[in-house]
């Protein structure tokens, strides 16, 4: 009893209108990273054994939250 095609196209038409279609990739790519994240997180003892291989996460430079941030904030702080 999983979602069928008319629930699909509602809820990606309540998120085009909360987010917009620039910001649905960036959502969706971040979505994608925390999962893998999270299953890292739980993988097995092998991989803890080998924490010298693992991969460090980047932050993305293509993000405008700190130019958002940077606009909205006063110009001038004490």
């Amino acid at each position: 009893m999983g979602l069928k095609l008319p629930e699909i196209l509602l809820i990606f038409a309540a998120l085009l209108l909360l987010f917009g279609g620039s910001r649905l990739p960036q959502l969706g790519s971040s979505l994608g990273s925390a999962l893998r994240n999270f299953k890292r997180g739980f993988s097995s003892d092998e991989e803890k054994d080998d924490a010298g291989d693992k991969k460090t996460g980047t932050l993305s430079a293509s993000t405008t939250v700190d130019k958002d941030v940077a606009a909205k904030s006063p110009s001038s702080h004490a």
